[in-house]
């Protein structure tokens, strides 16, 4: 398992949204990694549909680590408990507007006025008194004056589900790692 965290700022320095979080498990990173692996979106409550809405077309049987390695995503990196993914295009419409990427350069260099650049990063850690923390971090970057009104928009959204991460995903993760 990794002995620190991913390098995000090396991704996205400079989100104008970033969103954490942390829940901890009695299991071992190693465990609560392959649980968090196996987490299918249909097993996640609201959050696996409103993914789903997001992303038209995936079935809900999808696991996240499928979802954060095929299109619209980009694996940016990867490590023993580590997969940062990213995506780009107008995240605010009700289209599928998500170009796709070649590789971690063009998420890198992607800067295309009226769209954004996100950052999706998960792993696993040592607990400090035992066990594992599963850490999952969402950042944000908007380009240009639409890019910010876009990303403006969604920000009610972001605010008002991100809580879902740690309440429907992570938790389910736990449970499973923990033999629930």
């Amino acid at each position: 398992m990794p002995a620190k965290p991913p390098d995000l700022d090396t991704w996205l320095a400079y989100p104008a949204v970033r969103v954490a979080h942390r829940r901890e498990s009695a299991a071992s990173p190693e465990r609560l990694w392959r649980a968090t692996q196996e987490i299918n979106l249909s097993e996640t409550r609201l959050l696996g549909r409103l993914i789903r809405w997001r992303i038209p077309g995936l079935a809900r049987e999808v696991s996240f680590d499928e979802l954060f390695r095929q299109q619209p995503f980009t694996v940016l990196c990867e490590d023993d408990g580590v997969l940062v993914s990213g995506l780009v295009g107008r995240i605010w419409t009700l289209r599928r507007d998500y170009p796709e990427l070649v590789g971690p350069d063009e998420f890198q260099k992607w800067s295309t006025p009226g769209t954004a650049r996100v950052l999706f990063a998960n792993w696993v850690e040592p607990a400090e008194h035992g066990g594992a923390a599963l850490r999952s971090e969402t950042r944000v970057e908007g380009f240009g004056p639409q890019g910010r009104i876009g990303l403006a928009s969604v920000r009610p959204l972001i605010r008002g589900f991100q809580q879902l991460v740690a309440n429907d995903a992570m938790a389910v993760a736990v449970r499973r790692a923990e033999g629930g």
